[in-house]
């Protein structure tokens, strides 16, 4: 784990800078971001990997548009601290924003909750009106897998190979804005409802990503498909749209997107994660586009 005393330094000075006075300093998750507890209501989120490929406070400024937007619209959001200017900030250079702190529940989101609170967020994010990168995680992972050699150069051609095709497929189906990283790990169960976090990775696409991006684990890794239907099915019953062609587009671009994150995020992975990593490249190198 990253040793977080400068980044804890960054986001506390920060914070008192603007008139909060932390009590506490509970760290909530330590890894890339982390994400620290300074108040009874204020979370810092501190970016760690500040040698990583995105640089600079231009996406975290990003977020904080959508999740203001998303917020002041209703939809189903962890919303930023109201006693904070919106930023990003920075400090030490460190990039950093902050969240109001929800209370979680142990309850697993249903399948229908989850389905429609995507939808809710998609119908908002519809009038969001900054410029946003289109298809951007998956255009920006291609860049990172020809910058850096971090597979053997089959599976570089295998990642390559499904980018691009993906690029091509959707640029022809409707894009909007989108969540961008739409996992489990970025839903929270809490005492006001399900809610939706961290925006970092919002981009202009197909809904499709998202909707492929929540159903991933269970339909491909897990295959529980009765759980991957329901989603679909709910996000459909909801008012959204999601074609079928495009979705399975979606699932092979998104497997090929962690696949080539899994170094970077994860650079000396467990038992656990090095078997999820060889699962996507097995079911990379035989799905069909």
């Amino acid at each position: 784990m990253p040793d977080p005393a400068l980044p804890i330094r960054a986001a506390t000075e920060t914070a008192i800078a603007h008139g909060v006075t932390p009590d506490r300093c509970d760290i909530l998750q330590n890894s890339s971001t982390l994400v620290l507890r300074l108040t009874e209501s204020l979370v810092a989120r501190v970016v760690q990997d500040v040698d990583g490929p995105r640089k600079g406070t231009d996406w975290f400024a990003r977020e904080n548009a959508i999740a203001e937007h998303l917020t002041q619209h209703g939809a189903p959001v962890i919303p930023l601290h109201p006693d904070l200017p919106a930023g990003p900030h920075e400090n030490l250079g460190y990039p950093i924003n902050f969240w109001q702190y929800m209370t979680a529940i142990e309850a697993v989101p249903q399948p229908p909750d989850i389905g429609r609170t995507l939808h809710q967020c998609h119908d908002v994010l519809r009038t969001f009106s900054q410029r946003l990168p289109r298809l951007g995680i998956i255009t920006e992972s291609l860049a990172i897998l020809q910058e850096r050699e971090l597979f053997s150069s089959d599976t570089r051609k295998v990642l390559r190979d499904h980018l691009v095709t993906s690029i091509e497929t959707l640029n022809a189906f409707p894009h909007q804005p989108l969540h961008g990283d739409a996992h489990f790990g970025n839903l929270m169960n809490t005492t006001e409802g399900l809610l939706w976090t961290d925006w970092e990775d919002a981009f202009f696409g197909p809904v499709e990503w998202d909707v492929a991006s929540i159903i991933w684990n269970a339909k491909i890794l897990e295959e529980d498909h009765d759980t991957a239907n329901t989603i679909v099915d709910a996000y459909r019953h909801a008012g959204g749209q999601a074609d079928t062609q495009a979705l399975h587009q979606c699932l092979i671009a998104r497997a090929a997107v962690v696949t080539v994150w899994y170094p970077i995020l994860y650079p000396n992975p467990n038992a656990e994660r090095q078997a999820k990593l060889q699962h996507r490249l097995e079911w990379l190198k035989n799905v069909k586009s």
